[in-house]
Protein backbone atom coordinates (compact mmCIF):
# COMPACT_ATOMS: atom_id res chain seq x y z
CA UNK A 1 0.00 0.00 0.00
CA UNK A 2 1.48 3.39 -1.09
CA UNK A 3 2.50 5.50 2.22
CA UNK A 4 0.21 8.67 2.27
CA UNK A 5 1.18 9.80 5.80
CA UNK A 6 2.67 13.01 5.81
CA UNK A 7 3.92 12.83 9.75
CA UNK A 8 5.34 9.63 10.80
CA UNK A 9 3.70 7.97 13.83
CA UNK A 10 5.44 8.80 17.24
CA UNK A 11 7.05 5.94 19.57
CA UNK A 12 7.73 5.77 23.11
CA UNK A 13 8.44 3.80 26.19
CA UNK A 14 6.85 5.50 28.96
CA UNK A 15 3.36 7.26 27.84
CA UNK A 16 2.27 9.24 25.39
CA UNK A 17 -0.65 12.20 24.70
CA UNK A 18 -2.16 12.71 21.30
CA UNK A 19 -4.60 15.85 20.70
CA UNK A 20 -5.95 18.18 18.25
CA UNK A 21 -3.56 21.34 20.11
CA UNK A 22 0.41 20.60 20.10
CA UNK A 23 -0.26 23.17 23.88
CA UNK A 24 -2.64 20.85 25.12
CA UNK A 25 -0.27 17.68 24.13
CA UNK A 26 2.30 19.34 25.92
CA UNK A 27 0.59 20.11 28.72
CA UNK A 28 -0.82 16.12 28.98
CA UNK A 29 3.29 15.26 28.75
CA UNK A 30 3.88 17.54 31.39
CA UNK A 31 1.19 15.74 33.64
CA UNK A 32 2.85 12.24 33.69
CA UNK A 33 5.97 13.51 34.35
CA UNK A 34 4.97 15.27 37.29
CA UNK A 35 3.29 11.50 38.11
CA UNK A 36 0.26 11.58 37.32
CA UNK A 37 -1.55 9.06 35.47
CA UNK A 38 -3.50 9.07 32.25
CA UNK A 39 -6.95 10.13 34.20
CA UNK A 40 -5.06 13.28 35.70
CA UNK A 41 -3.74 13.87 31.99
CA UNK A 42 -6.89 13.67 30.86
CA UNK A 43 -8.60 16.81 32.60
CA UNK A 44 -5.49 18.76 32.21
CA UNK A 45 -5.47 18.26 28.37
CA UNK A 46 -9.56 18.65 28.51
CA UNK A 47 -9.34 22.06 30.03
CA UNK A 48 -6.18 23.42 28.25
CA UNK A 49 -8.16 22.33 24.90
CA UNK A 50 -11.17 24.29 26.04
CA UNK A 51 -8.67 27.40 26.12
CA UNK A 52 -6.97 26.92 22.97
CA UNK A 53 -10.29 25.11 20.96
CA UNK A 54 -13.23 27.03 22.32
CA UNK A 55 -14.85 26.89 19.04
CA UNK A 56 -14.79 23.11 19.92
CA UNK A 57 -15.22 22.20 22.98
CA UNK A 58 -15.43 23.35 27.24
CA UNK A 59 -15.95 23.57 30.44
CA UNK A 60 -20.28 25.14 28.87
CA UNK A 61 -20.29 21.42 27.21
CA UNK A 62 -20.03 17.73 28.04
CA UNK A 63 -17.91 14.90 27.77
CA UNK A 64 -17.53 10.87 28.71
CA UNK A 65 -14.40 9.04 29.48
CA UNK A 66 -13.03 5.36 29.25
CA UNK A 67 -10.94 4.27 31.57
CA UNK A 68 -8.44 1.24 30.61
CA UNK A 69 -6.66 -0.18 34.03
CA UNK A 70 -3.59 -2.07 33.28
CA UNK A 71 -3.44 -3.35 37.09
CA UNK A 72 -6.72 -4.89 36.53
CA UNK A 73 -6.87 -5.03 33.01
CA UNK A 74 -10.66 -3.43 33.05
CA UNK A 75 -12.28 -0.98 30.97
CA UNK A 76 -14.67 1.60 32.68
CA UNK A 77 -16.95 4.21 31.94
CA UNK A 78 -17.95 7.70 32.71
CA UNK A 79 -20.53 9.15 31.18
CA UNK A 80 -20.36 13.17 31.71
CA UNK A 81 -23.53 14.10 29.90
CA UNK A 82 -26.27 17.00 31.14
CA UNK A 83 -29.95 16.25 30.96
CA UNK A 84 -32.66 18.95 30.24
CA UNK A 85 -34.47 21.57 32.38
CA UNK A 86 -36.90 20.51 34.46
CA UNK A 87 -39.61 23.16 32.66
CA UNK A 88 -38.48 21.78 29.36
CA UNK A 89 -41.13 19.37 27.73
CA UNK A 90 -42.70 18.48 23.78
CA UNK A 91 -45.67 20.81 25.41
CA UNK A 92 -43.68 23.77 26.45
CA UNK A 93 -41.92 23.88 22.90
CA UNK A 94 -45.14 23.52 21.04
CA UNK A 95 -46.34 26.67 23.43
CA UNK A 96 -44.08 28.61 21.65
CA UNK A 97 -45.21 27.28 18.17
CA UNK A 98 -42.06 25.04 17.35
CA UNK A 99 -42.59 21.16 16.75
CA UNK A 100 -46.02 21.67 15.01
CA UNK A 101 -46.48 21.83 11.39
CA UNK A 102 -42.82 20.87 10.22
CA UNK A 103 -41.79 23.79 12.43
CA UNK A 104 -38.34 22.87 13.30
CA UNK A 105 -37.06 24.43 16.55
CA UNK A 106 -33.62 26.10 15.85
CA UNK A 107 -30.40 24.32 16.37
CA UNK A 108 -28.99 26.80 18.61
CA UNK A 109 -32.03 28.41 20.44
CA UNK A 110 -31.47 28.50 23.85
CA UNK A 111 -33.99 25.76 24.73
CA UNK A 112 -31.28 23.27 23.73
CA UNK A 113 -29.38 24.32 26.66
CA UNK A 114 -28.91 20.99 28.62
CA UNK A 115 -26.84 21.06 31.81
CA UNK A 116 -23.31 21.27 31.44
CA UNK A 117 -21.85 18.14 32.54
CA UNK A 118 -17.88 18.85 32.02
CA UNK A 119 -17.31 20.55 34.93
CA UNK A 120 -18.30 17.65 36.75
CA UNK A 121 -16.71 14.86 34.63
CA UNK A 122 -13.37 16.78 34.57
CA UNK A 123 -13.51 16.36 39.18
CA UNK A 124 -15.06 13.25 39.24
CA UNK A 125 -12.73 11.31 36.41
CA UNK A 126 -9.97 12.49 38.88
CA UNK A 127 -11.74 11.04 41.75
CA UNK A 128 -12.69 7.82 40.05
CA UNK A 129 -9.57 6.96 38.01
CA UNK A 130 -6.73 9.71 39.13
CA UNK A 131 -3.24 8.94 40.36
CA UNK A 132 -3.86 10.68 43.96
CA UNK A 133 -0.82 12.06 43.51
CA UNK A 134 -1.34 15.65 42.41
CA UNK A 135 -4.06 17.65 43.20
CA UNK A 136 -6.91 19.87 41.57
CA UNK A 137 -4.86 22.96 41.47
CA UNK A 138 -2.55 21.34 39.67
CA UNK A 139 -3.86 19.71 37.31
CA UNK A 140 -5.61 22.83 36.27
CA UNK A 141 -2.91 24.97 36.37
CA UNK A 142 -1.42 24.61 33.09
CA UNK A 143 -4.29 25.17 31.33
CA UNK A 144 -5.17 28.63 33.76
CA UNK A 145 -1.45 29.50 33.17
CA UNK A 146 -2.34 29.59 29.33
CA UNK A 147 -5.90 31.41 29.68
CA UNK A 148 -4.12 34.22 31.91
CA UNK A 149 -0.78 34.96 30.11
CA UNK A 150 -2.39 33.99 26.75
CA UNK A 151 -1.58 31.77 23.92
CA UNK A 152 -1.34 31.92 19.67
CA UNK A 153 -3.94 30.47 18.06
CA UNK A 154 -3.20 27.43 15.50
CA UNK A 155 -4.08 27.52 12.10
CA UNK A 156 -6.78 25.27 11.95
CA UNK A 157 -8.35 26.46 14.71
CA UNK A 158 -8.42 30.32 13.90
CA UNK A 159 -10.27 29.30 10.47
CA UNK A 160 -13.09 28.04 12.63
CA UNK A 161 -13.06 30.31 15.52
CA UNK A 162 -13.57 33.21 12.90
CA UNK A 163 -16.03 31.10 11.18
CA UNK A 164 -18.01 30.07 14.33
CA UNK A 165 -17.81 33.73 15.64
CA UNK A 166 -19.07 35.24 12.30
CA UNK A 167 -22.59 32.81 13.24
CA UNK A 168 -22.67 32.97 17.03
CA UNK A 169 -21.55 36.07 18.38
CA UNK A 170 -24.31 37.97 17.34
CA UNK A 171 -26.20 41.08 18.74
CA UNK A 172 -27.42 40.45 22.03
CA UNK A 173 -24.89 38.20 23.01
CA UNK A 174 -22.72 40.98 24.91
CA UNK A 175 -20.35 38.65 26.97
CA UNK A 176 -19.05 36.81 23.60
CA UNK A 177 -16.68 39.97 23.56
CA UNK A 178 -14.50 37.90 26.16
CA UNK A 179 -13.96 35.31 23.43
CA UNK A 180 -12.95 37.60 21.10
CA UNK A 181 -9.82 40.10 20.34
CA UNK A 182 -11.01 44.00 20.02
CA UNK A 183 -14.22 42.64 18.48
CA UNK A 184 -12.39 40.02 16.03
CA UNK A 185 -11.58 36.14 16.50
CA UNK A 186 -8.12 35.84 17.00
CA UNK A 187 -6.21 34.99 13.43
CA UNK A 188 -3.41 32.21 12.78
CA UNK A 189 -0.40 33.19 15.64
CA UNK A 190 -2.05 36.09 17.24
CA UNK A 191 -2.26 36.07 21.08
CA UNK A 192 -5.33 35.78 22.98
CA UNK A 193 -6.47 35.98 26.64
CA UNK A 194 -8.81 34.52 28.13
CA UNK A 195 -9.32 35.56 31.85
CA UNK A 196 -12.81 35.04 32.61
CA UNK A 197 -12.31 31.14 31.28
CA UNK A 198 -9.31 31.08 33.74
CA UNK A 199 -11.75 32.52 36.96
CA UNK A 200 -14.02 29.80 36.15
CA UNK A 201 -11.35 27.19 36.44
CA UNK A 202 -10.26 28.67 39.89
CA UNK A 203 -13.85 28.30 41.09
CA UNK A 204 -13.73 24.49 40.64
CA UNK A 205 -10.50 24.59 42.14
CA UNK A 206 -11.29 26.27 45.10
CA UNK A 207 -15.04 25.18 45.39
CA UNK A 208 -15.04 21.80 43.77
CA UNK A 209 -18.44 20.89 41.81
CA UNK A 210 -20.78 23.86 43.66
CA UNK A 211 -18.11 26.31 42.24
CA UNK A 212 -19.30 25.67 38.66
CA UNK A 213 -23.33 24.47 40.07
CA UNK A 214 -23.99 26.73 42.50
CA UNK A 215 -23.62 30.28 43.38
CA UNK A 216 -21.60 33.14 40.72
CA UNK A 217 -21.21 30.73 37.81
CA UNK A 218 -24.73 28.88 37.86
CA UNK A 219 -26.49 32.29 38.36
CA UNK A 220 -25.07 33.62 35.43
CA UNK A 221 -25.66 30.60 32.96
CA UNK A 222 -29.04 30.43 34.10
CA UNK A 223 -29.70 34.25 33.51
CA UNK A 224 -28.56 34.20 30.23
CA UNK A 225 -30.57 31.34 29.19
CA UNK A 226 -33.38 32.44 30.06
CA UNK A 227 -32.97 36.13 28.53
CA UNK A 228 -32.73 33.79 25.45
CA UNK A 229 -35.86 32.20 25.50
CA UNK A 230 -34.63 28.90 27.26
CA UNK A 231 -35.94 27.62 30.36
CA UNK A 232 -32.59 26.33 32.33
CA UNK A 233 -32.29 27.72 35.86
CA UNK A 234 -29.94 27.19 39.17
CA UNK A 235 -31.83 24.17 40.20
CA UNK A 236 -31.41 21.91 37.37
CA UNK A 237 -27.82 22.96 37.65
CA UNK A 238 -27.33 22.08 41.64
CA UNK A 239 -28.92 18.56 40.57
CA UNK A 240 -26.67 17.17 38.14
CA UNK A 241 -24.67 14.11 38.81
CA UNK A 242 -22.28 12.52 36.83
CA UNK A 243 -22.91 8.59 35.80
CA UNK A 244 -20.47 5.59 36.36
CA UNK A 245 -22.03 3.73 33.02
CA UNK A 246 -20.66 -0.01 32.66
CA UNK A 247 -19.10 0.12 28.98
CA UNK A 248 -20.37 -1.89 26.25
CA UNK A 249 -18.08 -4.34 23.62
CA UNK A 250 -18.15 -6.20 20.61
CA UNK A 251 -15.37 -8.72 19.73
CA UNK A 252 -13.81 -7.86 16.45
CA UNK A 253 -11.59 -10.81 14.46
CA UNK A 254 -9.70 -10.81 18.26
CA UNK A 255 -10.04 -7.33 19.23
CA UNK A 256 -12.60 -6.12 22.04
CA UNK A 257 -14.12 -2.79 20.81
CA UNK A 258 -15.33 -0.96 24.13
CA UNK A 259 -17.70 2.00 23.53
CA UNK A 260 -20.07 4.03 25.97
CA UNK A 261 -23.52 2.81 25.67
CA UNK A 262 -26.38 5.02 25.10
CA UNK A 263 -27.14 7.72 25.71
CA UNK A 264 -24.11 7.80 23.58
CA UNK A 265 -24.12 6.67 19.82
CA UNK A 266 -21.26 4.47 20.45
CA UNK A 267 -23.43 1.31 20.15
CA UNK A 268 -23.84 2.61 16.04
CA UNK A 269 -19.88 1.94 15.56
CA UNK A 270 -20.07 -2.01 17.50
CA UNK A 271 -23.31 -3.02 15.37
CA UNK A 272 -21.44 -1.78 12.49
CA UNK A 273 -18.60 -3.71 13.24
CA UNK A 274 -20.74 -6.99 14.11
CA UNK A 275 -22.34 -6.52 10.55
CA UNK A 276 -18.89 -6.45 9.21
CA UNK A 277 -17.01 -9.48 10.85
CA UNK A 278 -18.15 -11.73 8.73
CA UNK A 279 -17.66 -10.73 5.77
CA UNK A 280 -13.79 -10.46 5.30
CA UNK A 281 -13.62 -6.79 4.37
CA UNK A 282 -9.69 -7.50 4.25
CA UNK A 283 -9.94 -9.32 0.62
CA UNK A 284 -11.22 -6.23 -0.70
CA UNK A 285 -8.58 -3.45 -2.39
CA UNK A 286 -8.82 -0.76 0.55
CA UNK A 287 -11.17 1.98 -0.40
CA UNK A 288 -12.20 0.48 -3.42
CA UNK A 289 -15.88 0.87 -4.67
CA UNK A 290 -16.87 -2.49 -3.87
CA UNK A 291 -14.98 -2.04 -0.28
CA UNK A 292 -16.48 1.08 0.37
CA UNK A 293 -19.66 0.42 -0.81
CA UNK A 294 -20.20 -2.71 1.93
CA UNK A 295 -19.01 -0.21 4.99
CA UNK A 296 -21.66 2.42 3.74
CA UNK A 297 -24.67 -0.17 3.50
CA UNK A 298 -23.01 -1.74 7.22
CA UNK A 299 -23.17 2.03 8.92
CA UNK A 300 -26.54 3.03 7.38
CA UNK A 301 -28.23 0.15 8.53
CA UNK A 302 -26.34 0.74 12.33
CA UNK A 303 -27.17 4.50 11.92
CA UNK A 304 -31.00 3.17 11.24
CA UNK A 305 -31.09 1.43 14.36
CA UNK A 306 -29.40 3.79 16.61
CA UNK A 307 -31.29 7.16 15.40
CA UNK A 308 -34.29 5.26 16.86
CA UNK A 309 -33.32 3.25 19.75
CA UNK A 310 -30.22 5.10 21.16
CA UNK A 311 -31.79 7.37 24.00
CA UNK A 312 -31.68 7.68 27.73
CA UNK A 313 -31.55 4.37 29.06
CA UNK A 314 -32.64 5.63 32.77
CA UNK A 315 -35.85 7.21 30.72
CA UNK A 316 -36.71 5.16 28.28
CA UNK A 317 -36.19 1.23 27.55
CA UNK A 318 -32.63 0.47 25.14
CA UNK A 319 -32.38 -3.39 23.69
CA UNK A 320 -28.55 -2.79 23.79
CA UNK A 321 -28.35 -6.83 24.20
CA UNK A 322 -30.10 -7.46 21.11
CA UNK A 323 -28.69 -5.12 19.29
CA UNK A 324 -25.29 -6.13 19.72
CA UNK A 325 -26.26 -9.83 19.60
CA UNK A 326 -24.92 -12.23 16.99
CA UNK A 327 -28.21 -13.05 15.68
CA UNK A 328 -29.45 -10.01 15.26
CA UNK A 329 -26.26 -8.81 13.04
CA UNK A 330 -26.51 -11.78 10.81
CA UNK A 331 -30.26 -10.43 10.05
CA UNK A 332 -29.03 -7.55 9.42
CA UNK A 333 -26.29 -8.32 7.55
CA UNK A 334 -28.33 -10.39 5.44
CA UNK A 335 -29.49 -7.18 3.68
CA UNK A 336 -26.00 -5.93 2.36
CA UNK A 337 -25.31 -6.24 -1.34
CA UNK A 338 -21.91 -6.51 -2.62
CA UNK A 339 -22.99 -4.43 -5.59
CA UNK A 340 -25.85 -2.36 -5.71
CA UNK A 341 -27.87 -0.96 -2.20
CA UNK A 342 -30.84 -1.52 -0.24
CA UNK A 343 -33.26 1.06 1.38
CA UNK A 344 -31.92 0.62 4.84
CA UNK A 345 -32.41 4.19 6.11
CA UNK A 346 -36.00 3.41 7.13
CA UNK A 347 -35.26 5.34 10.74
CA UNK A 348 -33.61 8.61 9.40
CA UNK A 349 -30.25 9.40 8.22
CA UNK A 350 -27.33 10.60 10.57
CA UNK A 351 -26.18 14.43 10.32
CA UNK A 352 -23.06 15.38 10.00
CA UNK A 353 -20.48 17.81 12.00
CA UNK A 354 -16.89 18.20 13.30
CA UNK A 355 -16.92 20.51 16.86
CA UNK A 356 -15.43 18.22 19.36
CA UNK A 357 -12.43 17.15 21.07
CA UNK A 358 -10.75 13.70 21.61
CA UNK A 359 -7.42 12.88 22.37
CA UNK A 360 -5.69 9.46 23.85
CA UNK A 361 -3.32 9.42 26.80
CA UNK A 362 -1.53 6.35 27.74
CA UNK A 363 0.60 6.57 31.10
CA UNK A 364 4.36 4.31 32.29
CA UNK A 365 2.10 2.23 33.92
CA UNK A 366 0.22 1.35 30.97
CA UNK A 367 -3.23 3.05 31.96
CA UNK A 368 -5.37 4.53 28.96
CA UNK A 369 -7.64 7.49 28.82
CA UNK A 370 -9.88 8.48 26.00
CA UNK A 371 -12.03 11.28 26.47
CA UNK A 372 -13.88 13.33 24.63
CA UNK A 373 -15.50 16.78 25.42
CA UNK A 374 -17.54 19.01 23.33
CA UNK A 375 -19.82 21.96 22.93
CA UNK A 376 -21.85 20.54 20.04
CA UNK A 377 -22.09 22.86 16.76
CA UNK A 378 -18.73 24.58 16.87
CA UNK A 379 -19.23 27.26 19.75
CA UNK A 380 -22.70 25.47 20.60
CA UNK A 381 -25.41 28.16 21.38
CA UNK A 382 -22.80 30.38 21.72
CA UNK A 383 -24.36 32.21 24.71
CA UNK A 384 -21.47 33.54 26.54
CA UNK A 385 -22.48 33.31 30.27
CA UNK A 386 -21.24 37.21 31.93
CA UNK A 387 -17.91 36.88 33.61
CA UNK A 388 -17.90 33.35 33.01
CA UNK A 389 -15.49 33.10 29.77
CA UNK A 390 -16.96 30.23 27.99
CA UNK A 391 -19.93 28.65 25.72
CA UNK A 392 -23.01 27.10 26.27
CA UNK A 393 -23.68 23.66 24.47
CA UNK A 394 -26.49 23.20 22.44
CA UNK A 395 -26.87 19.34 22.83
CA UNK A 396 -30.40 19.47 23.49
CA UNK A 397 -31.05 20.03 19.27
CA UNK A 398 -30.89 16.31 19.55
CA UNK A 399 -34.21 15.22 21.32
CA UNK A 400 -36.80 14.08 19.29
CA UNK A 401 -39.73 15.92 18.36
CA UNK A 402 -41.91 13.20 17.78
CA UNK A 403 -43.89 12.39 20.91
CA UNK A 404 -43.69 8.68 20.05
CA UNK A 405 -40.15 8.60 19.61
CA UNK A 406 -37.53 7.23 22.44
CA UNK A 407 -35.61 10.14 22.26
CA UNK A 408 -38.29 12.38 22.77
CA UNK A 409 -37.76 15.40 24.52
CA UNK A 410 -38.06 15.56 28.39
CA UNK A 411 -37.96 16.97 31.71
CA UNK A 412 -34.32 15.93 33.25
CA UNK A 413 -33.93 13.39 29.98
CA UNK A 414 -30.49 12.97 28.67
CA UNK A 415 -30.62 13.59 24.74
CA UNK A 416 -29.04 11.19 21.95
CA UNK A 417 -25.16 12.36 21.94
CA UNK A 418 -22.98 12.03 19.30
CA UNK A 419 -19.66 11.93 21.40
CA UNK A 420 -18.09 8.73 21.63
CA UNK A 421 -14.44 7.61 23.67
CA UNK A 422 -13.26 4.71 22.13
CA UNK A 423 -11.06 1.63 23.74
CA UNK A 424 -10.00 -1.72 22.22
CA UNK A 425 -8.45 -4.58 24.16
CA UNK A 426 -6.94 -8.12 23.01
CA UNK A 427 -9.48 -10.68 23.61
CA UNK A 428 -7.63 -13.55 24.95
CA UNK A 429 -5.79 -11.14 27.31
CA UNK A 430 -7.57 -8.21 28.06
CA UNK A 431 -4.38 -6.41 27.78
CA UNK A 432 -4.60 -3.11 26.25
CA UNK A 433 -4.82 -2.65 22.23
CA UNK A 434 -5.49 0.82 21.43
CA UNK A 435 -6.97 3.75 22.93
CA UNK A 436 -8.48 5.75 20.14
CA UNK A 437 -11.16 8.16 18.84
CA UNK A 438 -12.44 10.13 15.82
CA UNK A 439 -14.93 13.00 16.86
CA UNK A 440 -16.77 15.03 14.40
CA UNK A 441 -20.46 14.80 15.35
CA UNK A 442 -22.57 12.05 13.27
CA UNK A 443 -19.41 11.23 11.53
CA UNK A 444 -17.97 9.62 15.21
CA UNK A 445 -18.77 6.16 14.50
CA UNK A 446 -17.89 5.95 10.99
CA UNK A 447 -14.73 6.83 11.65
CA UNK A 448 -14.21 4.79 14.61
CA UNK A 449 -15.21 1.67 11.69
CA UNK A 450 -12.74 3.22 9.52
CA UNK A 451 -9.51 3.48 11.06
CA UNK A 452 -10.36 0.44 13.48
CA UNK A 453 -10.65 -1.64 10.19
CA UNK A 454 -7.22 0.15 8.68
CA UNK A 455 -5.37 -1.02 11.51
CA UNK A 456 -6.95 -4.46 12.03
CA UNK A 457 -7.82 -5.70 8.38
CA UNK A 458 -4.92 -3.68 6.87
CA UNK A 459 -2.23 -3.55 8.85
CA UNK A 460 -1.65 0.51 9.04
CA UNK A 461 0.15 1.89 11.78
CA UNK A 462 -1.80 4.64 14.11
CA UNK A 463 -0.77 7.82 11.78
CA UNK A 464 -1.38 5.81 8.79
CA UNK A 465 -4.71 4.65 9.63
CA UNK A 466 -6.04 8.24 10.74
CA UNK A 467 -4.63 10.02 7.63
CA UNK A 468 -5.90 7.32 4.84
CA UNK A 469 -9.19 9.41 3.38
CA UNK A 470 -12.55 8.77 4.81
CA UNK A 471 -15.75 8.47 3.71
CA UNK A 472 -19.09 10.25 5.55
CA UNK A 473 -22.41 9.71 5.21
CA UNK A 474 -24.71 13.02 4.77
CA UNK A 475 -27.95 14.26 6.27
CA UNK A 476 -29.99 14.97 3.09
CA UNK A 477 -32.12 11.42 3.23
CA UNK A 478 -31.37 9.89 -0.12
CA UNK A 479 -28.73 7.89 0.58
CA UNK A 480 -25.91 10.35 0.22
CA UNK A 481 -22.07 9.87 0.76
CA UNK A 482 -19.08 12.17 0.46
CA UNK A 483 -15.84 11.32 -0.05
CA UNK A 484 -12.51 12.63 0.99
CA UNK A 485 -9.83 14.15 -1.35
CA UNK A 486 -7.43 10.99 -1.91
CA UNK A 487 -10.26 8.30 -3.03
CA UNK A 488 -10.21 8.67 -7.19
CA UNK A 489 -12.77 10.00 -8.47
CA UNK A 490 -13.67 7.00 -10.52
CA UNK A 491 -14.41 5.54 -7.47
CA UNK A 492 -17.50 7.50 -6.80
CA UNK A 493 -18.66 6.97 -10.38
CA UNK A 494 -19.12 3.22 -9.38
CA UNK A 495 -20.47 3.76 -6.22
CA UNK A 496 -23.15 5.71 -8.03
CA UNK A 497 -23.55 2.79 -10.55
CA UNK A 498 -24.23 0.59 -7.43
CA UNK A 499 -26.86 2.71 -6.98
CA UNK A 500 -25.62 5.20 -4.13
CA UNK A 501 -27.82 7.93 -5.37
CA UNK A 502 -25.31 11.15 -4.46
CA UNK A 503 -21.78 11.09 -3.84
CA UNK A 504 -19.93 14.12 -3.33
CA UNK A 505 -16.01 13.62 -3.80
CA UNK A 506 -12.73 15.21 -3.68
CA UNK A 507 -13.54 16.63 -0.33
CA UNK A 508 -10.50 18.86 0.63
CA UNK A 509 -9.41 21.94 2.63
CA UNK A 510 -10.57 22.99 5.25
CA UNK A 511 -14.12 20.83 4.36
CA UNK A 512 -12.21 17.91 5.26
CA UNK A 513 -13.04 18.46 8.64
CA UNK A 514 -16.57 16.63 7.70
CA UNK A 515 -14.56 13.52 8.02
CA UNK A 516 -14.06 14.00 11.50
CA UNK A 517 -10.30 14.58 13.40
CA UNK A 518 -9.01 11.24 15.46
CA UNK A 519 -6.22 10.18 17.98
CA UNK A 520 -4.71 6.79 18.53
CA UNK A 521 -2.14 5.23 20.62
CA UNK A 522 -1.60 1.51 20.14
CA UNK A 523 0.06 -0.76 22.62
CA UNK A 524 2.74 -2.43 20.76
CA UNK A 525 5.94 -4.82 21.62
CA UNK A 526 9.19 -4.92 19.93
CA UNK A 527 11.10 -8.20 19.19
CA UNK A 528 12.91 -8.64 22.43
CA UNK A 529 9.06 -8.08 23.91
CA UNK A 530 10.01 -4.55 25.13
CA UNK A 531 6.18 -2.80 25.43
CA UNK A 532 6.23 0.41 23.23
CA UNK A 533 3.64 2.66 22.69
CA UNK A 534 3.03 4.01 18.44
CA UNK A 535 0.70 7.14 18.46
CA UNK A 536 -0.87 8.83 15.33
CA UNK A 537 -2.59 12.13 15.32
CA UNK A 538 -5.10 13.29 13.13
CA UNK A 539 -3.74 15.70 10.32
CA UNK A 540 -7.47 17.02 9.72
CA UNK A 541 -6.52 19.32 12.84
CA UNK A 542 -3.38 21.27 14.52
CA UNK A 543 -2.72 18.46 16.93
CA UNK A 544 0.26 16.34 17.80
CA UNK A 545 1.59 13.32 19.56
CA UNK A 546 4.02 13.32 22.00
CA UNK A 547 6.01 10.99 24.04
CA UNK A 548 6.16 11.21 27.40
CA UNK A 549 9.91 11.40 28.85
CA UNK A 550 9.51 9.68 32.55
Amino acid sequence: MEYISRRSPVFSLRGCVASSQPLATRIGTQILEAGGNAADAAVAVAAALSVTEPCSTGIGGDCFCLFYNASTKTVKGLNGTGRAPAELSLESIHKLGYGIGGRALPARHALNVTVPGAAAGWIDTVEEFGSGKLSLREILHPAIELAETGFPVSTITAHFWKEGSESFFLDGNPHAKSMLIRGHSPRAGEVINLPDMARTFRALIDEGKAGFYKGRIANAIADVVTKNGGVLNPADLAEHKTTFDDPIAVNYKGIEVWEMPPNGQGIAALMGLNLLKEMNVSALEHNSPEYLNVLIQAMQLSFADARWYCADPRRVSVPVRQLLSDQYASERRSLIRPRGILDVCRRGEPCSGSDTVQFAIVDSTGNACSFINSNYMGFGTGLVPEGCGFTLQNRGSNFDLDPTHPNCVAPRKRPYHTIIPGMATIAKTSELYACFGVMGGFMQPQGHVQVLLNMIDFGMDPQLALDAPRFCILQDNVGGVALEDGIPPETASALKAFGHAHVVGSVRGYDRALFGRGQIIRRERDDSGTIVYCAGSDGRADGAAMAALV
